[in-house]
C-alpha cells in the first residue's frame, strides 16, 4: 500500500448497528460508503447513500447530535442539477421542510431534526450526511 493510500475508501465499511438494520434500510436506500474513526483512524463521520423509493425512512423520530451535521439531497440529472427528482421531506425542530431541489442543510449541535420522509422519488437520489465527530451518535428525543 503507499503511504497515503490507507485515507483511500472504495469499499463500504459499515459500523454493525448499520449492518444490522440494511435488510430495512435497503428496502427505499442503498448506501455506498461510510466513513469514521473506525474506517480511518482519526476521520470524521460521512455517510453516503442512493435513495430510491418513496416512503417512510428509518430515520422515524427526533433526535439530535452533540456535534453539527450537513444533510444532503442531490437530484442526479447532470443537464438540471438543481433539480431533485423527487420531493423529501424533514423536519427541523417542529418546522416541516419540504426539498424539492438539490439542497444541503446545516443541523447546529443540539437542533432537534426529523422525522425524514421520502414522498416521492422520480429517480435515484444523492443522499450524504456528515457529523463533525469521529462517530455517528444519534441522541433520541424522549430517551
Amino acid at each position: 500500500m503507499s503511504k497515503y493510500g490507507k485515507y483511500v475508501i472504495t469499499e463500504l465499511k459499515e459500523p454493525a448497528e448499520k449492518q444490522r438494520i440494511a435488510p430495512l434500510y435497503n428496502q427505499y436506500a442503498r448506501r455506498i460508503l461510510w466513513m469514521d474513526k473506525n474506517v480511518v483512524p482519526g476521520a470524521f463521520n460521512m455517510n453516503t447513500a442512493w435513495y430510491l423509493k418513496a416512503g417512510p425512512t428509518l430515520d422515524d423520530k427526533p433526535h439530535t447530535h452533540d456535534k453539527d451535521e450537513i444533510i444532503g439531497f442531490f437530484g442526479t440529472d447532470a443537464a438540471k442539477p438543481d433539480e431533485l427528482g423527487g420531493v423529501v421531506e424533514i423536519y427541523l425542530e417542529d418546522e416541516l421542510q419540504v426539498i424539492t431541489k438539490s439542497a444541503m442543510i446545516f443541523i447546529p449541535a443540539g437542533l432537534v431534526h426529523c422525522p425524514l420522509y421520502l414522498r416521492r422519488v422520480d429517480r435515484p437520489i444523492f443522499h450524504f450526511t456528515v457529523v463533525v465527530d469521529q462517530l455517528y451518535v444519534k441522541n433520541e428525543i424522549g430517551k
